[in-house]
């Protein structure tokens, strides 16, 4: 086995984790360095190398996820776009859909157009549903509207026509004429970025690739170039928000693919680990710095979408967001992590997030000159976190500056202690992201009886206990290298790339020649981005999105190999019925049937996860040390034991109230709970029976 690197840049940190040629696992944490993110890659990676005794020649991959693209659609920092669309729908973007997320607010406030109207132009051209010409493309107006965007200073020109997704001759013509003039300039057109149905959501789309397209290819170009002057000529890849590995270059030109790439590689790491214990149905729960994430996972596979939202303004509520028309691993995401913020508003409630300090200056017991307080204050007050077995190198953490910290943000405002005010804090970020869980499983329509949770992730540890209670689940599974369970997942992923077209047919007149040429482009599309970084053998899935003619939105129905005949429509029509009831329980006689948007997914071929096997008997482990910890089932504090996790043997036992400490984490069992300590490293945790029964104690 060869060398490989896994580098995930979140909002406080930058994880760094090596799989070495044995297949061992060792990783390494810096502060995620956010003016210029490669600097801190580069650094975690020469230490972890230097640990290793690696050379970075010897180094055969390294793969990358990154938030970047996200932080820069959501603190609005990308570049200067200028958005070019057919005359008549400048204000799509602004105007919308007929829904609204909160049906009966009359002040509603609507998310604010990443493009502004000043910098929305447009030209004369007109397509029908068809592609068929209405209006010609005007070439006179084109050569203006260039001259105009070259005047401006404009870096970046989002491009989207009505109806290009099926004719995208006049978005090819404009990027053309407009290249030819100003050569230097980033366009991205929609027939490439999106090339679906639904205007806004299209158009969104393209906007948000443009918008960071010139900030994610520079820094990718810097960071491989600095790579390679320390030595490390490796291929470089990027991990997509649908899962998958891709190439710098197309991760450049296609940037809003990256947007969920962290996550991801969190999910997939979960869905390894739960294929591993065979648990088909997980709660997958990656809480870090800045944000938690949670995603369901069933059939050791992550719940996938077409669609998702950034910078939702309502932190639950669909709609809210900026809607992004990609493959993605289905995921809800809150701005609840360990450097999140506590406040209390005007009505003596406190209040968790969004907003993070990050990793400059970090949560006040950082000692980097950080002030507000965080929900790592909280854990530290509570004793959940102690300077003794806090990992992160390189940080002093300070039980004092914490305490500073909770009574000024919290305590005083209120007339707490700082003990109060940090169960406070714990109990608010605890319920938050319970509820954040309880949405995701209903928007999905899921009951999560039945559903063992799998947490990583810096935070995760500390926190998942409390999520078990309030979710009434009764299994917990925290893997080893959890801190960094994202960057190993990005070790684990494929080579892969989904890609989705709109084509519209009906069984009543069903298009037997336009669906196999569909199919065909997108396999091969698809396939090329595979075969760019691999040449290991792949499968390939094929999917359509139907509905009943109608409807206004569509359910997946999977496709099998072979191509479509004159018995395509009648056999698909059974497929989308078979789909539909699964849903809804029954289908609708007498209605057509029609097929709106196809996708084809090209993966390359993983090693099968090898199952584990159970250990249950063992030795209660002795903990040489106690410390107090705050214990919410006593509601008092308790004599936690702490327990180192690599003295723990396969089968070895920790019964809560404890405290399992490692290098990047912390497991934290309340006095109900009880883990036993896995072959692998895994440590499985389990409510006693008292405590079975799911409700918030």
């Amino acid at each position: 086995m060869s060398i490989r690197i896994g580098a995930d840049v979140g909002g406080t940190f930058t994880d760094i984790v090596i799989e070495l040629a044995n297949g061992s696992y060792s990783s390494t944490k810096v502060l995620t360095t956010h003016n210029a993110p490669e600097v801190g890659i580069l650094d975690g990676i020469g230490r972890i190398a230097a640990q290793e005794n690696i050379d970075l020649r010897d180094i055969a991959q390294i793969i990358h996820g990154t938030t970047l693209a996200t932080n820069a659609l959501i603190e609005r920092r990308g570049a200067k776009t200028a958005l070019v669309t057919t005359d008549g729908f400048r204000d799509v973007i602004e105007t919308r859909t007929e829904s609204r997320f909160e049906q009966y607010d009359l002040n509603i406030v609507l998310p604010t157009p990443l493009i502004p109207r000043a910098d929305r132009h447009v030209i004369s051209e007109r397509l029908n549903a068809r592609g068929e010409i209405l209006v010609p493309f005007d070439e006179n107006g084109a050569h203006s509207l260039i001259e105009h965007i070259g005047t401006e200073g404009y870096q970046s020109v989002a491009v989207g026509f009505i109806h290009s997704y099926v004719n995208p001759t006049n978005e090819l013509r404009f990027r053309e004429l407009l290249l030819a003039e100003l050569p230097n300039i980033a366009v991205s057109i929609s027939s490439e970025v999106s090339p679906q149905m639904r205007e806004y959501e299209r158009f969104n789309t393209v906007c948000a690739n443009a918008y960071v397209q010139p900030l994610m290819a520079s820094y990718l170009v810097r960071l491989r170039d600095e790579l390679a002057a320390r030595g490390a000529t490796c291929p470089l890849y990027l991990i997509h928000s649908g899962g998958g590995l891709i190439s710098v270059e197309s991760a450049a030109a296609f940037p809003v693919r990256l947007v969920e790439s962290g996550p991801a590689g969190g999910a997939i790491f979960a869905a390894d680990l739960a294929a591993r214990y065979g648990r088909n149905r997980v709660l997958s729960y990656d809480m870090g710095g800045t944000t938690a994430k949670i995603a369901l996972i069933e059939d050791f596979t992550p719940a996938t979408a077409k669609t998702f939202e950034v910078d939702r303004s309502a932190r639950f509520k669909k709609g809210s967001g900026m809607p992004i028309s990609i493959p993605v691993i289905e995921m809800i995401e809150i701005g609840a992590g360990g450097g999140s913020i506590a406040s209390v508003d005007s009505l003596g409630q406190i209040r968790i997030g969004p907003h993070s300090t990050g990793s400059e200056p970090g949560p006040a017991s950082f000692g980097r000159g950080g002030l507000d307080a965080t929900v790592t204050d909280a854990n530290v007050q509570l004793g959940r976190l102690h300077p003794d077995t806090f990992g992160a190198k390189d940080i002093d953490l300070s039980p004092t500056l914490a305490a500073e910290a909770l009574g000024r943000s919290v305590g005083n405002r209120l007339d707490l202690s700082a003990a109060d005010a940090a169960r406070g804090v714990a109990e608010v970020v605890d319920e938050n992201m319970t509820n954040a869980a309880r949405v995701h499983a209903v928007e999905n329509g899921k009951d999560l009886a039945g559903y063992s949770m799998i947490a990583f992730g810096g935070g995760g540890p500390l926190h998942a206990g409390r999520l078990l209670d309030k979710l009434g689940l009764d299994e917990l599974i925290v893997p080893p290298d959890a801190s960094v369970g994202s960057a190993v997942g990005f070790l684990r992923a494929p080579f892969a790339y989904e890609a989705v077209r709109s084509f519209y047919t009906s069984t009543v007149d069903f298009d037997v020649k336009g669906a196999n040429r569909v199919l065909a482009e997108l396999t091969e599309e698809a396939m090329a981005f595979v075969q760019e970084g691999t040449d290991a053998d792949v499968t390939v899935e094929r999917q359509v999105a139907m509905r009943y003619k109608g409807q206004g939105w569509e359910i997946p129905v999977r496709l099998g190999d072979a191509s479509f005949d004159h018995m395509a429509a009648e056999l698909l029509g059974e497929e989308f019925t078979k789909a539909y009831e699964e849903f809804f329980g029954r289908a609708i006689d007498g209605l057509a049937i029609e097929a709106v948007s196809w996708s084809v997914r090209v993966a390359s071929v993983v090693d099968a996860p090898t199952a584990v096997e159970l250990s249950t008997n063992g030795t209660e482990a002795t903990a040489p040390n106690h410390r107090p910890m705050y214990d919410p089932i006593s509601g008092v504090d308790a004599d936690a034991a702490v327990v180192e996790r690599t003295s723990l043997a396969a089968g070895d036992q920790v019964r809560g109230p404890a405290v399992i400490v490692e290098e990047q984490t912390t497991t934290v069992l309340a006095s109900h709970h009880a883990a036993t300590m896995q072959e692998d490293g895994t440590v499985l945790i389990h409510r006693a029976a008292a405590g079975s029964q799911g409700v918030d104690s």
